[in-house]
């Protein structure tokens, strides 16, 4: 017999089910929180706008990056190694950021 008590009821409501497309997330962290900030660049302009941030406890972040390695890895399964490409930006690429510390 399943234990009710541990069923989460997740609700997604349909403005949140369509999503914001991101191309760049900005990470920064204190030692209380990790800070992700998902911003669309656009190509020939010269400023973007955060479009999202989540802020993590430690632990959730870590939880977040093993999923990540745990997903990433059933995708490749499936369909091939994800390659970047030439002359991707550098993921530690300074950044000119007018925002908030976290």
């Amino acid at each position: 017999m399943e234990n009710q008590e541990n069923q989460i009821n997740i609700e997604l409501t349909d403005e949140i089910a369509e999503g914001i497309y991101s191309n760049l997330a900005i990470i920064s962290h204190s030692s209380s929180e990790f800070v992700v900030d998902f911003v669309r660049i656009m190509p020939g302009t010269p400023k973007a706008h955060v479009k999202s941030r989540i802020i993590l406890t430690p632990e959730h972040a870590k939880r977040l990056l093993m999923a990540l390695q745990d997903n990433i890895a059933k995708y490749e399964s499936n369909f091939g190694k994800i390659k970047m490409p030439d002359g991707a930006p550098n993921p530690l690429m300074p950044l000119t950021f007018n925002g908030g510390e976290a």
